[in-house]
């Protein structure tokens, strides 16, 4: 089954996660179809702290791909955030 979810990089203590597009027998940071986005939790100031390619997504789940939880979350942030602005 193809997943959407995240991909941990970054130095130590100071985590980056890629979104990626993934078959879900493969490892959390190992090979990956697609890069979707990312999220950066410990941005400061006016780093940018999330961003999503909504239409690749789209068509990903389309395409039968299931989000993980924690995705699922950072995209209705997201979805929120963009509406106030």
């Amino acid at each position: 089954m193809v997943t959407i979810r995240l991909s941990r990089s970054g130095a130590k203590k100071r985590p980056f996660y890629h979104l990626t597009v993934t078959d879900s027998r493969r490892s959390r940071d190992g090979r990956f179809i697609e890069r979707v986005g990312f999220f950066n939790p410990v941005a400061r100031g006016q780093e940018e702290r999330l961003r999503v390619d909504r239409e690749r997504i789209e068509y990903w789940q389309g395409q039968g791909a299931q989000l993980s939880a924690r995705v699922a979350k950072l995209l209705s942030v997201a979805e929120t955030s963009s509406e106030a602005a």
